[in-house]
């Protein structure tokens, strides 16, 4: 999980131009605020999800320390403040092309199985998350089943919908 996700974060683009202060238009907020989003669904954010999240970040951006918690903090109150997922899924719908976002689903899946099961929350966030984003039921239900086939006493069936 650790691997593909520092390998997506690489392909996102930086920040957001100068003349755009607004850090919602930053795909790395909008993309830490949607993982924040559905590690949270569930009620229980479990410190292996955490940290791996954390890690991701870190690594990718080359950034630790207080440029870390920043990016942290800035994806932490954008979901906090935000009263849908649009505003993320806009961000993200406009610097991702089609196998990117793909890609972005499958991530969320792992994010969601990281605790070793899939609670109906988490899914139905992934499944609003893909809808948002253009991302059709079939690559969204195969990217949950590589997800759930690739974690080791993951729970939830992998071929349900």
């Amino acid at each position: 999980m650790l691997d593909r996700l520092l390998s997506f974060l690489k392909d996102l683009p930086g920040s957001p131009s100068a003349s755009d202060t607004n850090p919602l238009n930053d795909p790395r907020v909008a993309a830490a605020a949607l993982m924040i989003h559905v590690m949270d669904a569930d009620g229980v954010r479990r410190t292996g999800e955490s940290t791996a999240l954390r890690h991701a970040l870190g690594e990718t951006y080359n950034i630790s320390g207080d440029g870390l918690d920043a990016l942290l903090a800035a994806g932490e109150r954008a979901d906090r403040e935000a009263v849908d997922l649009y505003a993320f899924t806009s961000v993200l719908k406009r610097h991702l092309d089609e196998k990117a976002r793909v890609e972005f689903i499958g991530i969320m899946w792992d994010v969601v199985y990281a605790d070793g099961e899939r609670h109906e929350l988490e899914d139905n966030t992934v499944w609003r998350v893909a809808e948002l984003i253009g991302v059709d039921r079939r690559d969204r239900i195969e990217a949950r089943q590589r997800a759930a086939r690739n974690t080791p006493d993951a729970q939830g069936d992998a071929n349900d919908e």
